[in-house]
């Protein structure tokens, strides 16, 4: 059932994406009268209302990639075991940060939940963080929200993210530890602001975190959402991008290293309306193991009004050994024809020969070769996250992850030489 949405103000010059009514779908709406098949992304439910998502089985599309079979407890709601998680929010001057309590106004005018683990935190939680740049402010160093859990703790996590307009931030969450997480994430860009947000996934091998992460940008304004995904046994995350107003651009980068049993799923959703906006995707990983299972999907939706939208999405996966998949799907739905430009490009395969024979032919090793290869690989999208220090500490892991993996493959033919 569509519902009409309704348009308060609030912070940041932006809108809600649709009413707190429960049951209720999102409808895709258009400027124009342009009629968008059942099939389109946009006709996905989202609502507030747990019902209206029945527990999933494996086989419909948006879970069809997934191991629903080893989540069966976090489709259903439970309360957060406070006792084995914290948060810590260090942030500079000026910033302000907030514990709210769950029925706080502020909560859910960026975001819709839009699956069943979603919809599970937004009615579990019991609490919410709020992290607000004010307008104007330009931050020299970042905000830092590390989560730290132990014992599989069960948590529904809310966060949202809010930069006034013409403010510059950056924000990187992080989780640590052992745990089986549903959250969601709002993300707020007022009017020519300039925000990164970087999610760290560094779980321990048996941690679940099922995430989904809403992002509104401003007239004029710049987001990057950056993901790395480095641990844990399953890690679902969904990510959607709306503009507010023209003149938006938004960049969303992602890297992982998917190891022997580890399920990581990437999933984003770019719905273009405004006009002259721009959205660029790119999104790499290495897979290594046996039933290493990485997931991209990419939609991108230009609808009718949406005239000079210039956007472009990459996906490129790395597999390093035998026994590992790769999962990428690309999608593009344009309803008008006055674009700037839309492309998308999606590549999986294994070492590039031309590239180990030129290391090589200048008297590199192969073993070292191959590490080079994948650290540039990497390091196009590391390099780009503006912290140094997280930037050294996260090619620091996955240069141990690539060791790991070389160094077992080559024991083999070392041991045959002795």
């Amino acid at each position: 059932m569509a519902v009409e949405l309704k348009k308060p103000p609030v912070a940041g010059g932006v809108t809600p994406l649709a009413t707190k009514k429960p049951g209720a779908d999102q409808a895709h709406t258009d400027s124009g009268a342009t009629f968008v098949p059942d099939q389109s992304r946009a006709e996905r439910t989202r609502s507030f209302d747990l019902d209206a998502f029945p527990v999933p089985n494996g086989r419909e599309e948006d879970w069809r990639f997934t191991p629903v079979k080893e989540l069966a407890d976090l489709f259903q709601p439970a309360p957060t075991e406070g006792e084995k998680y914290r948060q810590d929010v260090n942030a500079p001057a000026g910033v302000k940060t907030s514990k709210v309590p769950a029925d706080d106004e502020r909560l859910g005018q960026v975001g819709t939940p839009g699956d069943r683990a979603a919809a599970v935190a937004w009615n579990a939680k019991d609490q919410a963080t709020i992290v607000k740049i004010p307008s104007g402010t330009e931050l020299g160093e970042a905000v830092r929200v590390v989560l730290t859990a132990s014992d599989e703790a069960r948590i529904n996590r809310h966060v949202l993210i809010e930069a006034g307009h013409h403010s510059k931030a950056i924000v990187a969450l992080t989780h640590e530890g052992s745990a089986r997480l549903t959250g969601n994430v709002e993300i707020s860009a007022g009017d020519g602001a300039d925000l990164t947000v970087v999610t760290i996934q560094e779980w321990d091998d048996e941690a679940v975190q099922l995430d989904q992460h809403d992002i509104l940008v401003g007239r004029d304004a710049r987001v990057r959402h950056i993901a790395i995904t480095l641990g844990g046994k399953v890690v679902r995350l969904s990510t959607n991008v709306r503009y507010a107003g023209p003149g938006g651009s938004v960049e969303c980068l992602g890297v992982y290293f998917t190891d022997a049993g580890q399920h990581q799923e990437h999933r984003l959703f770019v719905d273009h309306e405004p006009v002259h906006c721009t959205s660029n995707v790119e999104y790499r990983g290495a897979l290594q193991g046996d039933g290493a299972h990485s997931v991209w999907v990419g939609d991108v939706l230009i609808r009718a009004a949406a005239h000079a939208t210039d956007t472009y999405e990459l996906n490129r996966n790395l597999v390093l050994t035998d026994g590992a998949r790769a999962d990428s799907v690309p999608n593009l739905e344009i309803e008008t024809g006055e674009i700037v430009g839309a492309g998308h490009a999606s590549a999986t395969g294994r070492f590039d020969d031309e590239q180990l024979f030129y290391l090589q032919a200048r008297g590199i090793p192969e073993h070292e070769a191959r590490r080079l290869v994948v650290h540039g690989f990497f390091a196009g999208i590391i390099n780009r996250i503006g912290l140094p220090g997280t930037q050294a500490h996260l090619m620091a892991r996955i240069e141990k992850e690539l060791a790991d993996s070389i160094d077992s493959a080559f024991e083999p033919a070392a041991a045959a030489t002795r």
